[in-house]
């Protein structure tokens, strides 16, 4: 995993199975359908994985106050890949136990952190809205210890799916980034359309790996300048509607940056990117 060293968050107490759980309590902000993009991204592009393993796990990391990201991810990644259960792991054991009402079958929560505590290798580990509250030079340690955990890469699979990101209290925009067991794969930018005065509006949600790298001289800085620039290029295609422009404004990026999707997730409102283009330098 080619990303630069640094210290893993502390350790707190250890769980009920004798594990130390790493990490800190993050202030636990949920709210329902939070999630819906980033979950329907998961399901289109890596349900083909979920359904070609023998048991499809994924775990919701750092749920939150309230268990509903883990009740929707199990809806939405059942639809895609009928046999996928769903480990919801909080750090915060009172959590925890507000959140056991609400197991049933294919669903259960977990005291623990960063360690992941499951049995086997996941095949998905979402942590949305988590290392927000880190530390930069503490992203690619979790990064590289949460990959490891994930499913191995085989002849017939890709692995596991790591994916990381931030979104908005109500989840109108969303940034993301997806690792496999050797690291860092794409960055997806996801939207409400509606919401958009131009694409750059998307910086505040930026994960921490990126956020604070969205200054001059940096990629993801000149992605976000030149996704503008084709956005007002396109405002010819606003009158029939911001997806039309969007699609415009993304169908141009592709002569100069490696979108690594096509039409059918534009429409969606997203856009995906090669994160060796956006990763920062140094």
């Amino acid at each position: 995993m080619t990303t630069r060293a640094a210290a893993l968050p502390r350790s707190r107490p250890r769980s009920s199975g004798g594990t130390p759980v790493v990490g800190t309590v993050t202030r636990g902000t949920t709210n329902p359908n939070r999630l819906r993009r980033m979950d329907r991204w998961i399901a289109a592009v890596h349900g083909a994985e979920l359904r070609r393993a023998a048991d499809p796990v994924a775990v919701d990391l750092g749920y939150g106050a309230a268990p509903w990201t883990a009740v929707e991810l199990l809806r939405r990644l059942r639809a895609a890949a009928p046999r996928t259960r769903v480990v919801g792991v909080e750090i915060e054991p009172a959590r925890v136990a507000a959140a056991l009402p609400y197991a049933e079958e294919g669903l259960v929560f977990r005291h623990g952190g960063f360690e992941v505590p499951v049995t086997g290798r996941p095949t998905l580990i979402r942590a949305a809205n988590v290392l927000r509250q880190y530390d930069e030079d503490e992203v690619a340690a979790v990064w590289e210890r949460l990959c490891a955990r994930l499913a191995p890469a085989t002849a017939r699979s890709g692995g596991g799916l790591l994916v990381e990101g931030t979104c908005d209290e109500i989840g109108r925009r969303h940034v993301w980034v997806a690792l496999g067991p050797e690291g860092p794969r794409t960055v997806t930018f996801a939207t409400r359309l509606g919401s958009l005065d131009r694409p750059s509006d998307l910086a505040e949600r930026l994960p921490k790996a990126l956020i604070h790298r969205n200054v001059p001289g940096e990629p993801v800085h000149a992605f976000l300048r030149d996704f503008d620039r084709a956005w007002a290029a396109a405002a010819p295609y606003a009158s029939y509607g911001a997806r039309q422009r969007w699609i415009r404004a993304v169908r141009d990026l592709t002569a100069d940056w490696p979108v690594r999707d096509g039409g059918a997730r534009w429409r969606q409102g997203e856009v995906t990117v090669a994160w060796e283009a956006l990763a920062p330098r140094g």
